[in-house]
């Protein structure tokens, strides 16, 4: 099989499958442990007046809904993803809340979006999955009308990132099937190289590339700690198919792997990030 091709299914497939389910089912304390990333760009939107906004790889539409409560009725904010269970949690909770944001179930990849119709494109953490990034975001900066504003947070190297890899670190001794991790793959890390990132826009028809670290505390409560560690990232996709014995040494060794981040009824670590701007 084509070597693209395979990536994108195995990336539909994911999101469409396991991974995104589980995201749906820890929306609430998924969103309280990324607010910091939400509140960085509802600033940004609001510093750049922005009215007519994407967020791509939306989710279960927590940023997405955060915008649109910012801009209100004069504002239009869609959110787009390929995940059917994200997008239809994200629609419903649009609903409970009463709040005008829509979500469009696609690739943003290759969507037809309306040509020139937004003035600013954002994303938490949804744009590192793209089987080809400069067609990806070339079809956004079709989207952006000129002079719109780009604005993305992705995740800086995995060395800078130790919390993010201790459960597969940990686990790998019992879990020889655990996927490694590929920096010229879709995936976390993908953009953790700022030349391939700057590259990728310029290339794309984006200007005025900018990155800067920015190194943000994040909370999560340590009840919802194995649950975290069980479900989502690499050991999440394979530990579902071990044995119990298998499973319940894992789950023990994951834990204590991550006491150095505990701290009472918390766990606590600093995430390692970019926040990239550019126009069209």
């Amino acid at each position: 099989m084509d070597i693209t091709r395979r990536n994108d299914d195995e990336q539909a497939a994911r999101w469409n499958g396991p991974a995104g389910h589980a995201w749906v089912d820890a929306q609430a304390v998924l969103d309280g442990l990324f607010r910091p990333f939400e509140d960085l760009l509802v600033e940004a939107v609001v510093a750049e007046h922005g009215s007519q906004v994407l967020d791509v790889g939306c989710g279960t539409g927590s940023t997405t809904l955060a915008v649109a409560r910012r801009t209100g009725a004069r504002g239009r904010c869609v959110g787009v993803d390929v995940s059917e269970p994200m997008v239809t949690a994200a629609r419903a909770r649009a609903e409970r809340q009463g709040t005008q944001a829509s979500f469009v179930l696609a690739d943003a990849e290759d969507h037809a979006f309306e040509p020139a119709s937004f003035d600013m494109v954002i994303s938490r953490f949804g744009v590192m999955f793209f089987k080809d990034s400069v067609r990806a975001f070339a079809n956004l900066r079709r989207a952006a009308r000129d002079g719109g504003k780009l604005r993305f947070i992705t995740w800086r190297a995995p060395a800078e990132n130790p919390f993010m890899t201790t459960a597969e670190r940990a686990a790998a001794p019992f879990m020889p099937s655990l996927p490694a991790r590929r920096p010229d793959e879709p995936g976390q890390f993908a953009f953790a190289d700022p030349d391939r990132v700057r590259g990728i826009l310029e290339e794309s028809g984006w200007t005025g590339v900018d990155l800067q670290p920015v190194d943000v505390p994040c909370v999560l409560p340590e009840s919802e700690l194995v649950r975290y560690f069980t479900r989502l990232g690499p050991l999440g996709l394979v530990l579902r198919e071990a044995d119990e014995s298998t499973r319940e040494r894992v789950v023990a060794t994951v834990r204590a792997a991550f006491d150095p981040y505990v701290h009472g009824a918390e766990v606590r670590f600093t995430a390692a990030c970019w926040t990239v701007g550019a126009q069209a």
